[in-house]
């Protein structure tokens, strides 16, 4: 007889099981017997524990473990028989007054939604497109050069410009303290370069070596510093020593350097050309697939199974605790962080993977081994020894299941925009780089 499911309220639902306690009692001697086999026990030999005695110590443990195993096995065995997909673990709870011999229980659940999804073509979505410019190639030429400059002390009598290094002693002091982190000797920085507070720069601007100046600084509101922040500082700076930079021509030597197989000018800028495309495709396919998911989840109608969430949840704060561990922050898995840091994340993540879960089923978008053959393919093109590349991918099937995800995502982009309202807009190279 299918078991009886009682609703509760929206995903939360009840069903109430039995199991004979017979049954329960043979798996606890059976398991004990097991271990009386194996177990060491002061007085007795390996193997020639007497299972009363093994009972006597572990009966309470294996007995609990038996009732687990079983109570797990008989809830989701009857959750497979009435069709039911549990989101998340269930609550158990033993019922008082079962029937003799039995032992019963409630096991109180979640199931997955229902989803509907609405009606694709009213959704309206902002396609990007964006070209590899001129300028942005000389700009990364410029970066690329900046990168390879060299320096050389300037005369004594010339003042620091922009683009030089410079040397210097500095001090700073709130209300006449001194505080942490506002002194330093012998510091290097590029003027420009803009490793410095705006102020700081433009006091140290034509300055001569041994020369110093008093300023002002005041700190941003959000400057990283807490203790400092809003606050303003008087400075005193000393250049020490400056160095004119020197920027490598862009020539076959420049190209070499940079590893370039051309090494020509115009290979060096068509290898340029070719990695800023696919950092551009990258960002635009990125870019895309964030407006479809969000026209989807606008859309998309149904209720949030909490446990579903709570997982979710979960699983955020352990990356943001392993996060915290990696910058050295001392006992980062004891940090507290409130839930509602993460909470709409969380929550974005699951319906997010309702809605694309139900949209791939209903309209059979699975990735297939074809697709993930030829992006695996295409990614690999662009290294040395692509084979390699192929054979490390499916070489792992952790590996493979990124792919094949991207693909799914990648189909169900494409389905989307051939269904909505779609507007296109082209972006200028520097405005898309710009964006995270």
């Amino acid at each position: 007889m299918a078991p009886v499911v009682e609703t509760l309220e929206k995903l939360e639902r009840k069903m109430t099981l039995s199991l004979p306690m017979e049954t329960i009692q043979s798996e606890v001697s059976a398991r004990l017997k097991k271990l009386a086999r194996t177990v060491k026990m002061d007085g007795f030999r390996p193997g020639k524990v007497p299972v009363n005695v093994v009972a006597q110590r572990y009966g309470y443990s294996v007995h609990y473990e038996v009732i687990n195993d079983k109570v797990g096995e008989a809830f989701f065995n009857a959750a497979n028989e009435a069709q039911l997909r549990v989101a998340g673990q269930p609550s158990i709870n033993e019922k008082e007054g079962a029937p003799e011999g039995q032992y019963t229980f409630d096991a109180v659940f979640e199931v997955f939604p229902e989803v509907k999804l609405g009606d694709l073509t009213g959704a309206e979505v902002e396609k990007v497109s964006a070209d590899v410019s001129e300028a942005a190639i000389e700009k990364t030429i410029g970066i690329l050069r900046k990168q390879r400059r060299t320096f050389s002390q300037r005369a004594h009598e010339a003042g620091a410009e922009a683009g030089d290094r410079v040397t210097v002693d500095f001090e700073g002091k709130i209300d006449g303290e001194a505080f942490e982190g506002g002194t330093a000797q012998d510091f290097q920085f590029i003027l420009g370069d803009g490793q410095m507070l705006k102020e700081f720069e433009e006091a140290t601007l034509g300055l001569k070596t041994g020369e110093s100046k008093t300023f002002p600084l005041a700190f941003p509101a959000d400057y990283h510093g807490k203790d400092v922040a809003g606050k303003t500082a008087d400075f005193m700076v000393t250049v020490k020593k400056i160095e004119a930079s020197h920027l490598p021509e862009v020539n076959e030597a420049l190209a070499k350097s940079l590893g370039i197989a051309d090494a020509t000018v115009e290979g060096l800028r068509a290898d340029i050309k070719k990695n800023l495309e696919r950092e551009v495709n990258f960002r635009v396919l990125n870019r895309n697939k964030t407006a479809v998911m969000d026209a989807l989840v606008a859309k998309a109608e149904l209720d949030l199974p909490k446990a579903a969430v709570q997982a979710e949840l979960g699983r955020l704060l352990e990356g943001a605790r392993a996060d915290l561990k990696k910058r050295g922050i001392k006992d980062a898995d004891k940090v507290t962080i409130p839930d509602d840091v993460f909470r709409p994340q969380a929550e974005r993540r699951v319906r997010l993977g309702l809605v694309v879960s139900e949209l791939v089923r209903a309209n059979k978008l699975q990735a297939t081994a074809e697709q993930i053959k030829s992006h695996i393919e295409d990614m690999a093109a662009s290294y040395e020894k692509p084979a390699e590349v192929v054979r490390w991918y499916y070489g792992d099937q952790n590996r493979l299941a990124e792919i094949e995800t991207i693909v799914l995502e990648n189909n169900v982009t494409n389905f989307v925009l051939g269904q909505a309202k779609v507007t296109e807009k082209a972006l200028d190279f520097d405005e898309l780089m710009a964006q995270n």
